[in-house]
């Protein structure tokens, strides 16, 4: 049987690098471990780190087509980040001047959760711990 261990990264691929990568390492606070410009394909590659386990890869590419988010369509449906204090969260989200839905209340565990999208219009949810 196949052991998986982790998840070892998730790579999202941006339209504007510099917009992203202020979103994701100042709003969000991941910390950047790695940056590098890679010549060849006119590509940035930033590696980011969430709470010292998790790696999010943030690409850029010259001209990427724009993401089918509304109707959702088939594939990687949204980012997840589980937060202490639902109420803090979206507040500090909201002070950015980023659009927060409604808090909503998971019907099966009773959990907290709301969504709100990066700079790409990619969906990104709270979910309280």
């Amino acid at each position: 049987m196949l052991k998986l261990n982790r998840v070892h990264h998730i790579a999202i691929i941006c339209s504007d690098y510099q917009k992203s990568k202020l979103f994701y390492s100042e709003v969000l606070g991941l910390t950047i471990k790695q940056e590098i410009f890679r010549e060849e394909r006119n590509s940035y590659k930033l590696d980011l780190e969430v709470a010292g386990q998790y790696q999010i890869e943030l690409f850029s590419f010259p001209d990427p087509p724009p993401r089918p988010s509304r109707p959702e369509a088939a594939g990687l449906r949204h980012l997840a980040f589980e937060v202490d204090n639902m109420g803090e969260a979206a507040r500090y989200i909201q002070a950015y001047g980023i659009s927060v839905e409604p808090i909503r209340v998971d019907e099966f565990t009773g959990k907290r959760f709301t969504f709100f999208a990066d700079p790409d219009g990619l969906p990104i949810e709270f979910y309280e711990k």
